[in-house]
């Protein structure tokens, strides 16, 4: 099997690459994709295309939309929607569906997401959560009830939509894990665990690598 584990960063998966690194694991090509939906979209787009791999695995930190989840719990994302792809109008937001600019079930997309059917996805024994991707990191308040209430997503990352619409139209199964390092919305860092989140990321990846 050959596997694609990308992040938007090295940091993320440090742990992973070292350990793969010891193993010597030539099954695994690893793909850095920079941060963001453009960037992880033409990184991963160039590696698929010139490297069919058997499986996307996407792993990183993001952020959570609901107080009663624990930071640094990692996750699974079942789906994903684009959060900021519309028109801010009169105090809402209204995405390229409400303006019937595209069609909410048009492949890859089922009423509005971009959701993993696979059974991998249970098979992980994560968490199952539903995210959006943005080109930001959140602080509106009211936009972070538009993610959280009408949305109904519990998790916020830069790239996940990206792996989510290439795997889908590509027809390439894929994993998307999160470890949450912060509340959307705390600006003040020393409430984040950003380094219990990496940490427990790459426990859980290195746990899901070894079983396939």
């Amino acid at each position: 099997m050959r596997i694609i584990l990308c992040a938007a960063t090295e940091m993320e998966i440090a742990p992973t690459l070292q350990a793969l690194s010891l193993k010597h694991n030539r099954a695994v090509e690893l793909l850095i994709t920079g941060v963001g939906l453009m960037a992880c979209t033409y990184a991963l787009t160039k590696e698929v295309a010139a490297n069919r791999p058997d499986l996307i695995i996407q792993a990183g930190v993001a952020g959570s939309l609901l107080a009663d989840q624990p930071l640094a719990q990692v996750v699974v994302v079942r789906s994903e929607c684009i959060g900021d792809l519309g028109v801010e109008e009169n105090g809402s937001f209204h995405s390229l569906f409400d303006l019937k600019l595209s069609n909410q079930n048009t492949v890859p997309w089922q009423m509005g997401r971009l959701t993993n059917q696979n059974s991998i996805v249970a098979a992980t024994g994560l968490p199952v959560v539903d995210g959006v991707t943005v080109n930001e990191i959140s602080t509106d308040e009211s936009t972070i009830h538009y993610y959280r209430d009408q949305l109904a997503v519990q998790v916020e990352s830069m790239e996940g939509a990206a792996l989510h619409y290439i795997g889908l139209l590509e027809k390439i199964p894929f994993l998307q894990i999160r470890s949450l390092s912060n509340f959307i919305g705390e600006r003040d860092k020393a409430k984040w665990k950003m380094k219990e989140a990496i940490t427990a990321l790459n426990r859980e990846l290195q746990r899901i690598l070894m079983k396939l």
